[in-house]
């Protein structure tokens, strides 16, 4: 009777642990990630490092975590660079048990596995990613690295992760140099930039109620010199169609190219045309570089938008003490009395316009000041090379920036954007950098209070015979943050094409008619085709790089 008792109870104790286990494989994985901290490494050799350090709560009645899926950003890890811990006791990585989408590897938790209830911290080092860079879509001298953390299941996940993203750039980088892409939304637009130990210029992104299961995407773009060349990765582009069937293609493409692409490229072909204001002959390539011309005479050379040449001239009058802005909305612009000596015949044209109070006239006033300023620098480029003397301008316009940014106070490098303030424009990025470069501080300039009529009245000096604002120290200007005095600065263009000019492209037209106008036919009445000598190419990155690295999506 006591054997079956005995035989009887082993069997029932086998049978519970049975259900239990079973009961457990059952349990799912549900867990919160307190913290998250990520350490980025963009290296000198083209390759990246990634430090994940994870606080991970596990719920009441869930499956223990055993195993931790890690996302990659390719194929191109070294397992042999990875190392991996639990509250900081040795634990192993496996490529066979992830369980994650794309590339990745799992840690393995072992005897450090997280029981339901219970807290861990998880850390991962993982020493050599190659492939990682890509071309910049927006700068060809540019490299682009972007990042996605690895992310779990939203099945898996509950509460809130307090998240922090740091790119440490290549070493030896200029704090000017890089810059970051947008912020995923949630993070501050901007994120907070430091050096590290290793001369490293450090972004670092903090949302403390991110989500785990969410995919936030960071960026960061670099001048390529600071990586090897070959370390850059350009996808191969690959044929979108078998030759089987090109000849079809190629068959129903010119019949939709005769009916409708020669119609629409016409048309964007003069479109295009309206825009380019500087006569043809002006192209005929000669010698040498015409040295001499002003900011403003640059800007109509390099064909920059006619709303941004009259923002120059309108910065260039109210510095030479000839005039100040009275309204902002409308711009109203009154001139000194007398004019000073030694202004430019554009810049009093610009003012003579600006005493029309009737808007059509003004508007008319300001086209023949822009046609007469076109063929004047028409003239004098006469005999010289357009492109060398191009180029010429654009060197002086970046040593003005590299002046600003080189100031290692903000009152030298708000005087030197004072002094150069005119040739910074020529800069086709000008809104983004002029943003990027005042992120401080900015003393403002002692005319300011004549470009800007809300301005402190102690700031501002009055047209009439009031010294010039190079004639004061910086000590005695007034601060404004960066962000304030730059957004000023660059909506200077947008008010004049809003509220002076109206449609810039029509405006620009009308200018194009008297300065470069379409060429009559001949009398023949044929008509010649022609096309372009360039190619034309599809980038294949929808981000300023297109580089990724994938989510686990798994435990």
């Amino acid at each position: 009777m006591t054997k079956r008792i005995l035989i009887l109870l082993f069997v029932l104790i086998l049978a519970a642990g049975l259900a239990v286990h079973v009961s457990a494989q059952d349990l799912p994985y549900y867990f919160q990630v307190n913290q998250e901290a990520v350490q980025v490494y963009w290296n000198s050799d083209g390759s990246q490092s990634l430090d994940y350090t994870w606080t991970f709560t596990n719920q009441p009645g869930s499956h223990p975590i055993d195993f931790v899926d890690v996302g990659m950003p390719n194929y191109n890890f070294d397992m042999n660079t990875i190392k991996a811990d639990v509250d900081g006791a040795p634990v192993s990585v496996s490529k066979s048990d992830y369980q994650g989408d794309g590339s990745g590897f799992a840690i393995v938790m072992g005897d450090r596995t997280i029981p339901a209830g219970g807290v861990g911290i998880v850390h991962v080092y993982v020493g050599r990613i190659t492939g990682v860079l890509y071309p910049d879509d927006k700068d060809e001298a540019y490299a682009s690295a972007v990042f996605v953390p690895t992310y779990f299941g939203s099945q898996y996940v509950t509460g809130n992760t307090d998240l922090s993203v740091t790119f440490h750039l290549p070493p030896n980088m200029n704090e000017q140099e890089p810059r970051w892409h947008a912020a995923p939304s949630g993070f501050p637009s901007e994120p907070q930039r430091a050096y590290d130990s290793n001369n490293r210029v450090t972004y670092t992104w903090y949302l403390p109620t991110a989500s785990a299961s969410s995919k936030y995407v960071f960026g960061s773009s670099f001048p390529r010199s600071y990586v090897p060349a070959d370390s850059i990765y350009v996808a191969p582009v690959e044929p979108l169609v078998s030759s089987d069937t090109i000849f079809t293609l190629f068959c129903c493409g010119f019949i939709v190219f005769i009916f409708i692409g020669i119609p629409v490229i016409s048309a964007i072909s003069g479109q295009r045309r309206k825009m380019q204001y500087m006569p043809p002959k002006v192209a005929i390539e000669g010698h040498g570089i015409k040295r001499g011309l002003t900011a403003v005479e640059a800007a109509i050379l390099m064909e920059q938008p006619l709303d941004k040449v009259m923002t120059m001239i309108l910065f260039g009058v109210i510095k030479k003490n000839a005039a100040e802005v009275i309204s902002r909305d409308p711009l109203e612009i009154k001139s000194a009395t007398p004019v000073p000596d030694g202004l430019n015949e554009y810049e009093l044209n610009f003012l003579r316009a600006f005493k029309e109070e009737d808007k059509k006239t003004r508007q008319g006033q300001l086209q023949q000041t822009m046609v007469k300023l076109v063929k004047l620098v028409s003239e004098k480029i006469k005999g010289f090379s357009r492109r060398e003397t191009i180029d010429y301008y654009r060197s002086i316009m970046e040593k003005a920036w590299q002046q600003i940014e080189a100031a290692d106070t903000p009152e030298v490098k708000s005087q030197k954007f004072d002094e150069a303030l005119e040739w910074t424009m020529l800069d086709k990025n000008y809104d983004d950098r002029t943003r990027r470069v005042f992120s401080g501080p900015v003393y403002v300039p002692m005319w300011w209070g004549r470009y800007n009529p809300a301005y402190a009245p102690s700031s501002a000096q009055p047209v009439s015979g009031a010294p010039r604002s190079g004639s004061s120290q910086p000590s005695s200007r007034s601060a404004l943050p960066g962000a304030d005095f730059a957004a000023q600065v660059v909506t200077g263009v947008q008010t004049f094409s809003q509220k002076v000019v109206g449609n810039v492209n029509t405006f620009t037209e009308r200018v194009t008619g008297a300065t470069n106008p379409v060429p009559k036919p001949t009398s023949s009445g044929r008509s010649i085709g022609g096309g372009g000598g360039g190619r034309s190419c599809a980038c294949a990155c929808a981000c300023a790089g297109c580089a990724c690295a994938c989510a686990g999506g798994g435990r």
